[in-house]
C-alpha cells in the first residue's frame, strides 16, 4: 500500500481549513485516512503558530515508513525539520505564454503607428504657417486634405 501525508480539506465555502493526513494514496482527497498529523489553517496570518500545527514525532515515523508528502506537506515538513525538501528552480515561471507576446507586439505596433500620425499632424499644422503670403489661397485648400487624415489618426488613437 502507496500511504502518502497530505492535505484534507475541510471548512466553508471560501473559509478553507485543511487536516494534515496520512492516507493510501488511491483514497479520495476528504474521504478515508490512517492518522491525522496536523492541521493548517491558511486564513490566519503568517506568523501565527497555530497556522501550522504538526505532530513532529508521527510525521518522522510516516516518512521513515515510506510514506511520501505532496509538495506543500513537504515545505512545512521541511520547516519543522522532518525532512529536508529539494528546492527547484523555474526559470521561465515569469516568462510570458505566446498569445501574450504576441498582443504586446500588436499594441507597440498600434502605439507607433499612433505616434507616426500625431507627428505628421504636428508637421502638417506647421506647414500652412510657413507658407509665403503671396500662395495663401492654395494653402488654405491644402490644410483641409490634410487635416481629414490627422483627425481620422486622432480618433482612432484615442478609440485604441
Amino acid at each position: 500500500m502507496a500511504t502518502s501525508i497530505r492535505l484534507s480539506r475541510g471548512g466553508s465555502k471560501k473559509r478553507p481549513y485543511y487536516r494534515i493526513v496520512v492516507a493510501d494514496s488511491r483514497a479520495p482527497r476528504d474521504g478515508k485516512f490512517i492518522e491525522r498529523i496536523g492541521s493548517y489553517n491558511p486564513v490566519l496570518p503568517k506568523g501565527d503558530e497555530k497556522r501550522i500545527i504538526l505532530d513532529v514525532e508521527r510525521a518522522k515515523h510516516w516518512v521513515a515508513a515510506g510514506a511520501q508528502p505532496t509538495d506543500r506537506v513537504a515545505r512545512f515538513l521541511d520547516a519543522a525539520g522532518v525532512k529536508e525538501r529539494i528546492v527547484r528552480n523555474n526559470p521561465n515561471k515569469a516568462v510570458p505564454g505566446q498569445k501574450a507576446k504576441d498582443r504586446a507586439e500588436d499594441r507597440a505596433t498600434k502605439l507607433a503607428e499612433a505616434e507616426e500620425a500625431r507627428i505628421a499632424a504636428e508637421e502638417a499644422a506647421k506647414a500652412p504657417a510657413e507658407a509665403p503670403a503671396e500662395e495663401a489661397p492654395a494653402v488654405e485648400e491644402a490644410p483641409a486634405v490634410e487635416e481629414a487624415p490627422a483627425e481620422e489618426a486622432a480618433a482612432e488613437q484615442a478609440e485604441g
